[in-house]
């Protein structure tokens, strides 16, 4: 959870990245992003160069000239505006501004996929390997290993999309297994999706059901679900016949479970009273 200084300069931020983005190409955002996301990475490496940067006996101007200097000649003149936007800004821990810095790069690389009309196909793809990962718990282990090295499950990632998904997507994908905003894998992931929906200004419902559902049966619940948050909703459906019948929803913290596997599990617990 952001505080409100936080949020201030992050806002800050973004804002500057949306008015980039209105007249930037995709390719050009998307070279914005894999900028950012390298000083996140360098803060990463780096605690002593976080500490300055957030050091609040420095001025928010002297704070953004140190940065300036150090990025100077290594990155474009958009990237250094963008990131010195979060150093001015307080900070009450220098893991906030790592964190802040990050999820700027996601945003950024959203924003590419969204200037080149491939952020729903990027929001699916994500989800889409989400589920594979969960359904192969191998490819979950592998994955979620810190001990091995970054490189490694890179490779395998690249190994595993390439061809087969946008190219923000594979980015992304590799942000989450840094561990995007000190998650896991898996909710890094999910995490991505939601906020890929966002962009499009929807709410996701993640669906269950026993087997997969009619375009229409999709199409109707979509509409009910729309109306019920007063937004659009996107979809996300996972078919598991463990379930039996029936369908979960759930949207945010709100859980709607009329499933038999519910059913049954009920009624097991209430006979064993």
């Amino acid at each position: 959870m952001m505080s409100a200084a936080t949020r201030e300069a992050y806002a800050e931020a973004t804002g500057k990245l949306a008015a980039y983005g209105k007249q930037a190409t995709a390719e050009n955002v998307a070279a914005v992003a894999d900028e950012v996301l390298a000083v996140a990475r360098l803060l990463g490496r780096e605690p002593r160069l976080r500490r300055a940067l957030t050091d609040p006996s420095r001025s928010g101007k002297q704070r953004a000239e140190l940065l300036g200097s150090l990025l100077s000649g290594k990155v474009g003149v958009v990237t250094v505006e963008l990131v010195g936007a979060l150093v001015a800004g307080r900070w009450s821990a220098p893991s906030e501004l790592l964190t802040a810095t990050e999820r700027l790069a996601v945003d950024a690389l959203l924003l590419s996929a969204d200037r080149a009309g491939e952020l729903s196909e990027v929001e699916d793809e994500l989800f889409r390997f989400g589920q594979l990962v969960s359904a192969t718990p191998a490819l979950a282990a592998v994955l979620a290993d810190v001990s091995a090295t970054q490189e490694r499950r890179v490779t395998l990632v690249r190994d595993l999309l390439k061809g087969k998904v946008r190219l923000a997507t594979g980015k992304l994908v590799e942000v989450a297994l840094a561990g995007f905003g000190g998650r896991g894998f898996e909710v890094s992931l999910t995490r991505m999706v939601e906020l890929a929906a966002a962009k499009r200004d929807r709410e996701v419902a993640y669906v269950t059901v026993a087997r997969p559902l009619a375009e229409t049966d999709e199409q109707r619940l979509a509409a009910k679900l729309s109306e019920l948050y007063g937004r659009q909703v996107s979809l996300k459906i996972d078919v598991d016949p463990n379930i039996i019948g029936g369908i979960s929803v759930r949207v945010g913290s709100d859980l709607y479970d009329g499933t038999i596997l519910r059913r049954l599990t009920e009624a097991r617990q209430a006979f064993a009273k």
